[in-house]
């Protein structure tokens, strides 16, 4: 048995436990992160890739934010389309010069790994045997790496190991309050070696479901196709893919997606959730571990990074100078901004998808929405400033 002592144990190496770590160490607090999956499970998953103007800011001032800097894509606003026409939103103009920066997960995972490992600090991939104990009291995390066990004495557990992790499950149940709810439908999701037809994002409400045009890269696309939540992709070859999203995706102007070799196609299910509270004695949660938007809005990353920094900051009082008032505060300020996505995730979902249970009356009302909101400079304004997302 090896046994080790650090300030805060973080579970999961994902964006939100990498950059809680460099977060700390900035402040000369000794973490030691575990993650279940293997390092290149963790870099190679492709998952979601819009930064909010915060997200890019936060990553700029820690100095993490060279490579995007140089290869990310800045948007500047996006396009709804319906009824066969594109409508652009332009959140620069609304916002003040607000934007969105596409830069795909696994890339910024890359550089928070570099990060991580140019510190020297503990970072063990490869372990799925994490277990942590008295957490309301001498927090332990044990896990077995390369054949040995070790027990990690800390001061605070970070759980940012995601909706399926152990964080969450080691809180008493009655303890925790629970809020879900479960779409109706799913997202067909595709990455294409095809260059991008568009220079920002196209948000698709059409008869046949909802689409969407966005991007990983100037040569790589990153399409998706409403479908059902247990859809079979053996019945979506190549050939059927591209027949739909042009049908959803083209518009009266000309435009449509280029085709390419499909690289990866996965069908992801949507839903809503949220646990309350965030923290459990020593025990913080954070990102997926706490809370799931359907991907709609672009918030689940965004959420994720916001929860670390103003945890980050937390510890740092409480570590280094004895103030609990932050760690005290941190569910309730981090469950404030967590219900406001969930608002804006679950409006965009409502105002795009087709729900195949809606009524005449229902479809209608959607059009006229969607009709209100392209022609409202307020309408406009509103869904700007939710998407670029308020500074961490």
């Amino acid at each position: 048995m090896t046994h080790l002592r650090t300030e805060v144990a973080i579970v999961g190496a994902g964006p939100a436990g990498l950059m809680l770590g460099h977060l700390l160490h900035r402040q000369g607090i000794d973490s030691v992160i575990v993650e279940a999956r293997s390092r290149e499970h963790v870099i190679e998953r492709v998952r979601a890739g819009v930064l909010e103007q915060g997200t890019v800011d936060a990553l700029r001032s820690v100095g993490l934010a060279d490579r995007l800097d140089r290869e990310g894509m800045r948007h500047d606003g996006i396009y709804i389309a319906f009824a066969g026409t594109r409508h652009h939103i332009d959140f620069a103009g609304l916002t003040g010069g607000r934007h969105v920066t596409i830069y795909g997960q696994n890339e910024l995972v890359k550089d928070l790994l570099d990060a991580r490992l140019a510190t020297g600090r503990p970072l063990f991939f490869d372990v799925p045997d994490v277990t942590i104990d008295n957490v309301a009291e001498a927090p332990v995390v044990r896990f077995t790496h390369d054949h040995q066990q070790h027990a990690v004495a800390c001061k605070a557990i970070a759980g940012c190991d995601g909706f399926h992790g152990i964080c969450r499950e080691s809180i008493p149940a009655n303890t925790l309050t629970t809020y879900e709810r479960t779409y109706p439908f799913a997202w067909l999701g595709i990455l294409a070696e095809a260059p991008p037809t568009s220079q920002e994002l196209v948000y698709s409400h059409h008869d046949r479901g909802f689409a969407l045009f966005s991007m990983r890269s100037p040569s790589v696309t990153r399409l998706y196709l409403q479908c059902e939540p247990d859809e079979d992709l053996d019945r979506w070859p190549d050939g059927r893919i591209w027949s739909e999203l042009a049908a959803r995706l083209t518009t009266d102007d000309g435009w449509q997606p280029a085709e390419g070799h499909i690289v990866q196609k996965a069908v992801t299910p949507m839903r809503s959730f949220v646990v309350e509270p965030m923290r459990y004695g020593a025990l913080f949660l954070a990102g997926d571990a706490a809370h799931i938007v359907p991907p709609t809005g672009a918030k689940g990353l965004n959420l994720a990074m916001a929860d670390v920094w103003r945890l980050a900051g937390a510890l740092g009082e409480w570590l280094k100078g004895g103030r609990a008032a932050g760690v005290d505060a941190y569910s309730a300020h981090a469950l404030r901004r967590t219900w406001r996505a969930q608002r804006f995730s679950w409006w965009m979902t409502s105002l795009l998808h087709i729900d195949e249970t809606a009524t005449p009356f229902d479809r209608r009302r959607q059009l006229a929405d969607l009709e209100y909101l392209v022609s409202s400079q307020a309408a406009m304004t509103s869904l700007a400033e939710n998407y670029v997302g308020a500074p961490l």
